[in-house]
């Protein structure tokens, strides 16, 4: 094994911008939540694989109606739901020091959010390298976004391991051959990662 994969939000991150974002923003600033869930579904995809930018994606499902409210007050809004979870990235930050694998993410963001992502939490320390859906255009459970993952690696399927809090991502990974875990609690994690040291290390 030389490889770990991780997935960013619901593991070291909250989700960017998931359901009970969404309805966080509704109240806030007097949006149908249904009228914008319903768009959101719509269109989001198409955002997170990078084919449309972060200012089209809100002109769809926020601002296709008159508002009291800026586009910046509302990015602002969007930017502070992205909050560290407690203990796994720091954790994994002075983990990585020495535990002899290199860690690539594989995540699905849209561009705009995903730089700030990387940026505020400072996810370089954390990881070699990003293998973003807006960057290479395509997503989660897709098995080409693996396929990539594995071929910037230069890695088989059998030198990964691959953690994700999503059951159905933590399955379509398994079905290329790569050990995979579905993270649940940090001590969990926690407890995977430092067997897998160990292995490597006997």
């Amino acid at each position: 094994m030389k490889i770990l994969f991780f997935d960013i939000g619901g593991v070291l991150l909250t989700n960017g911008w998931g359901h009970e974002s969404r309805k966080k923003a509704s109240q806030k600033f007097g949006i149908d939540y249904d009228e914008m869930d319903a768009l959101h579904n719509f269109i989001f995809n198409v955002y997170e694989i990078g084919s449309i930018s972060l200012d089209e994606y809100l002109d769809t499902v926020v601002f296709n109606h008159p508002r009291d409210f800026t586009r910046e007050d509302f990015k602002d809004f969007m930017h502070k739901e992205s909050v560290e979870l407690p203990y796994m990235l720091e954790w994994i930050k002075e983990w990585k020091k020495d535990c002899g694998f290199r860690i690539i993410s594989i995540n699905n963001e849209g561009k705009e959010l995903n730089d700030y992502r990387v940026k505020k939490f400072k996810l370089h320390d954390c990881f070699d390298a990003f293998v973003s859906s807006c960057e290479v255009n395509m997503r989660k459970p897709d098995p080409g976004i693996f396929k990539l993952a594995m071929g910037i690696a230069h890695a088989l399927p059998q030198q990964c391991v691959y953690f994700d809090d999503r059951i159905m991502f933590v399955r379509a990974a398994q079905k290329l051959g790569i050990r995979s875990f579905q993270h649940t609690t940090f001590e969990s994690t926690k407890n995977i990662l430092e067997d897998l040291k160990r292995e490597k290390f006997e």
